[in-house]
């Protein structure tokens, strides 16, 4: 069976916070941005290669073309060349050919000679009119020339006509070729490539949800633990080993929920503990007070008494009240920590002179040592209330003609107060626990000297809360060591 956990609001809050932040950023974001991604690594690629393909096609295309037209106008000028067809232009089987070449190429064929004067026109329109053109008159320098005009979509070649054994430009020959061919091959190679890219688009989006939530489902695993554990219900522990970070999350859920179980456990105890230590009084002191009830004229010594006894336990139950201010008030941390320069060395003189009678009546003798001045920034209240724990409990558990000495030192970052007696002492194996609430050694010795079990763990969450240490050494019938350190300089 499940078993419910006990959550404060403060950890509930980080808890559902936690919730929020993996389910929103992970469960959505990440999906999308898989996919954004996957769409982006799969479509770009191809949108790019599409362009590429087209831009090469095209070239290519025309220099074919126009390398093709080249070597008939070649041709055809050695022909015309050895016609003589500039002083002689009606030579019908030149002019087939002229037409020929003009209708296989789609295009226009014009002769021009020396005057720049149009001899044959294949389109029959500008025959006897004179042509001034950059190519032309480049021709004529005995370069051939050609150009492609993607926006008029066409290629013009112009090659020299030169004389019959001879190197002189005599005429050129122009022809204008219309590359629609190519621009219609272009045109279907791009409509298929929509269709493809629709195609891959689908494809991509398809494997995108995939890998998304191939990627997303352990998070979506982790979201659903934590929250089961916002319902208030105990989880196993959690293994989601398929990625590093998940396998980080679920060390870190997993440490999370060991920290709440022990929460749990802490608070229960220690509800349990408080009740038990309260009810402890009420009852005595209703015994007490049924016992003088159910006596019809009881003598006044026993009123005395029994009166001395119930107000006994109501003062005891009123250290145990205000025991429990005090260490709620140590656990709401270091933001109600009032930190100034304080000199140690005469803070613990003040603790020792009013602990000295307490002393006197065990008869334990108090030695103090302090090896050099020192000066700390601490909240002198807190501490002084964490030292005094620590000596009075010194003497309480000490024995008859005993001493407790107490020491100061410190060094270039710490001092340290060690508090030594010739006590009782302690068991080892009880030494991890004495700093835990309502913990007693000895339960029935410690009730008979008196305390609430709640000194020591007031005195480490004071030390705790300066950002020190404590420890502790002990033997039974020898006595015990309680060593403090604390930073001279309060870290915050």
């Amino acid at each position: 069976m499940s078993r419910s956990i006990f959550i404060q609001s403060g950890e509930w809050v980080i808890i559902s916070k936690l919730k929020f932040r993996i389910k929103n950023k992970y469960l959505n974001s990440l999906l999308f941005r898989i996919i954004l991604i996957v769409l982006a690594a799969g479509m770009i690629p191809c949108v790019l290669f599409r362009v590429g393909i087209l831009a090469v096609y095209e070239k290519r295309a025309v220099e074919l073309k126009t390398a093709d037209i080249q070597n008939q106008c070649t041709i055809l000028c050695n022909q015309l060349s050895n016609a003589n067809y500039l002083s002689n232009p009606n030579n019908e089987t030149i002019d087939a050919e002229l037409t020929q070449l003009s209708n296989v190429y789609s295009g226009r064929v014009m002769i021009i000679n020396q005057d720049l004067k149009i001899l044959h026109d294949t389109y029959d329109l500008d025959e006897g009119k004179t042509i001034v053109s950059e190519s032309v008159v480049t021709c004529f320098g005995g370069q051939s020339a050609n150009q492609y005009d993607a926006k008029n979509k066409y290629i013009e070649v112009t090659m020299p006509i030169t004389a019959p054994e001879s190197d002189k430009v005599t005429g050129v020959m122009l022809v204008s070729v219309s590359t629609d061919m190519i621009e219609d091959t272009i045109i279907l190679m791009h409509s298929r490539g929509n269709i493809i890219l629709a195609i891959l688009a689908c494809v991509m989006i398809v494997l995108a949800v995939l890998i998304g939530w191939v990627v997303v489902r352990p998070l979506k695993r982790i979201t659903n633990s934590i929250e089961a554990v916002t319902e208030g219900y105990d989880v196993e522990e959690l293994h989601e080993n398929t990625y590093t970070e998940t396998e980080s999350m679920s060390d870190e859920f997993n440490k999370m929920m060991s920290r709440l179980k022990v929460l749990d456990d802490s608070r229960q105890e220690f509800v349990s503990n408080v009740s038990h230590e309260l009810k402890t009084p009420l009852t005595s002191m209703k015994v007490l007070a049924d016992s003088l009830l159910a006596q019809e004229g009881a003598p006044v010594e026993m009123y005395r008494e029994f009166m001395g006894d119930i107000t006994h336990e109501i003062d005891r139950e009123n250290d145990i009240i205000t025991d429990l201010l005090s260490l709620v008030k140590m656990d709401r941390a270091s933001q109600d920590i009032n930190v100034k320069s304080v000199q140690i060395n005469e803070m613990l003189e003040l603790i020792l002179k009013r602990l000295k009678p307490i002393a006197e009546v065990k008869n334990v003798e108090i030695i103090y040592e302090s090896f050099r001045e020192v000066t700390a920034e601490v909240d002198e209240v807190k501490l002084t209330l964490a030292i005094s724990n620590l000596v009075e409990n010194a003497i309480k558990y000490n024995h008859p003609q005993g001493w407790v000495r107490v020491s100061l030192n410190a060094d270039y970052k710490f001092f340290y107060v060690e508090v030594k007696d010739s006590g009782i002492g302690m068991p080892e194996s009880d030494l991890d626990h004495i700093f835990e609430r309502f913990y007693r050694v000895d339960k029935s010795h410690s009730r008979e000297i008196g305390g609430t079990g709640l000194g020591l763990a007031i005195t480490r969450s004071a030390i705790v809360m300066h950002r020190g240490s404590i420890k502790v050494e002990s033997k039974e019938n020898v006595g015990t060591t309680f060593t403090v350190r604390i930073p001279l300089n309060y870290v915050v």
